[in-house]
């Protein structure tokens, strides 16, 4: 655990001055968690009395906010009856409605009171609306008659509450919860946070993280709180349980292909989010490596906000780090490759190694035949054929290979690279799209980077032509050698 102050080091200046604010950040960052420590330490310091209570319950009636109100407050109750003391705890409530109750339990304390209002954005239409509209009438009575300070804890900012209202599914403004001072989000972990807690591991244990290792896991993390944790878990409790062995960066890494091959709720979650078409005017761009065109504000933050996306100091908009990489495209590949019929691996030698030219038989035969109904498996259009590959390539290493990807905002293509034992097989995905010139020149000059990169002397350049009027795939996908700038022998391949 960290100090749940030294990560909401804003949140106690603005508990002093009396403000009420908005605290939205991800799933599984630690929201609750460090609010909760947070309501306890400020509790036992004698000045306030704080406390964190749950919205959730309510979201079962979000048309009935009566309803709503009641299950709320029965659940506060209970949350209540551990989180205080007997002469803090709030008096029976009279009222029948969330601004009722904090107006009696603000008149009777001993003390000023600080509500964290967690999950609220559960709530949705006439419930949100109601509880929202009664904090802000009961705000001026504070702190005597209303809470001293209040915060509104969950996924969202309040703009991007869910609502049924005038055609939107979004408030798209601050208005019924205008009081606010700030909107703050939970930043990630650091490098040194990090380090620090897995060095509460080694110091209960005895096992240690070579500094590589930790390095590792937060380059692969991006200081995420849950993937942390996750990793952390498979690297003591799966790989390396003996605490004399030291996890190196090898184990990290082996730790991260197991967390992404589970799927475990969290990212499970990330698949959910990829539907929503404002996060997909988003991704895939970045998936395809194009600009972002007429793309609003509001869901440029909406994907920050979901932890999906980060503004990278070097360049632009990113995916928010290299595990959320790696699983964005698998996941989006997911239904191309159900969709797959059966392939025989006839790109394996008798003893087992990948044959990269019988790989290149393989997937042309796979492409004329079942490309062009592929394409439809997916709603992301744009990278459709990107994600057709990945699920073929998918098959082909099932058996025990990996596949690393490389995309960028603005790059204009993705990198593949396939490894399969001792063999290391390196793509260039681009597409020529309606209006554009013939990709394969800048294309040739990209392989080439990236294949000095990776230290190889060959690979593929994967043409996916987009343009209009053309034959279909079975009859316009070939082959042709070609040599890049600096004098390497690729293969071009026309799809």
């Amino acid at each position: 655990m960290l100090p749940a102050a030294a990560r909401l080091p804003e949140v106690t200046r603005l508990i002093d001055q009396k403000l009420y604010f908005v605290l939205h950040a991800p799933r599984q960052t630690g929201k609750t968690t460090a609010l909760l420590t947070l309501a306890q330490e400020l509790t036992a310091e004698g000045t306030y009395t704080a406390v964190l209570v749950s919205m959730e319950v309510g979201a079962a009636f979000n048309d009935d906010p009566g309803k709503a109100e009641a299950a709320i407050l029965k659940d506060w109750r209970r949350a209540l009856s551990w989180q205080l003391p007997p002469d803090l705890q709030p008096p029976p409530w009279s009222g029948a409605t969330v601004g009722d109750a904090l107006l009696e339990w603000a008149a009777a304390s001993p003390r000023p009171l600080v509500v964290f209002l967690d999950e609220v954005d559960a709530l949705r239409d006439e419930a949100l609306i109601s509880v929202l509209r009664q904090l802000r009438s009961g705000y001026t009575g504070r702190p005597r008659a209303f809470p001293w300070s209040l915060a509104l804890i969950g996924l969202r900012d309040v703009r991007d509450y869910k609502v049924a209202s005038g055609g939107s599914d979004r408030l798209h403004t601050a208005s019924p919860f205008n009081i606010k001072a700030e909107s703050l989000t939970l930043r990630n972990f650091t490098a040194d946070e990090v380090a620090a807690l897995y060095q509460q591991h080694t110091d209960e244990t005895g096992q240690g993280f070579t500094p590589d290792a930790t390095a590792r896991a937060f380059h692969l993390t991006q200081g995420q709180p849950w993937l942390v944790n996750a990793l952390a878990r498979q690297l003591t409790e799966v790989l390396v349980p003996d605490p004399a062995t030291p996890i190196t960066p090898a184990h990290v890494d082996q730790a991260k292909e197991l967390l992404i091959q589970r799927q475990d709720t969290h990212l499970d979650s990330l698949a959910e989010r990829l539907r929503e078409p404002r996060v997909r005017r988003i991704i895939e761009p970045i998936l395809a490596g194009l600009t972002l065109e007429n793309v609003a504000p509001d869901d440029i933050r909406f994907v920050q906000d979901l932890g999906l996306c980060r503004m990278d100091p070097a360049g632009g908009l990113v995916v928010a780090n290299p595990i959320y990489q790696e699983v964005i495209p698998r996941v989006l590949a997911n239904a191309p490759q159900a969709s797959l019929p059966i392939i025989a691996p006839t790109w394996l030698t008798p003893d087992g190694k990948l044959d990269p030219a019988k790989l290149l038989e393989a997937f042309l035969a796979f492409w004329r035949q079942h490309g062009q109904p592929l394409l439809k498996s997916t709603h992301y259009h744009e990278i459709a054929p990107h994600l057709v590959l990945m699920a073929f390539l998918h098959r082909v290493v099932n058996a025990g290979g990996t596949i690393e990807r490389e995309y960028a905002i603005g790059t204009g293509r993705m990198d593949l690279c396939v490894r399969y034992g001792e063999v290391a097989l390196a793509m260039e995905l681009k597409v020529w799209r309606e209006g554009e010139t013939n990709p394969l020149r800048a294309g040739l000059a990209q392989l080439d980077g990236y294949l000095a990169g990776l230290g190889l002397d060959t690979g593929w350049l994967v043409i996916f032509d987009r343009r209009e009027g053309l034959p279909d795939i079975a009859e316009r996908t070939t082959t042709e050698p070609a040599t890049t700038p600096a004098g390497r022998s690729v293969v071009v391949v026309w799809a």
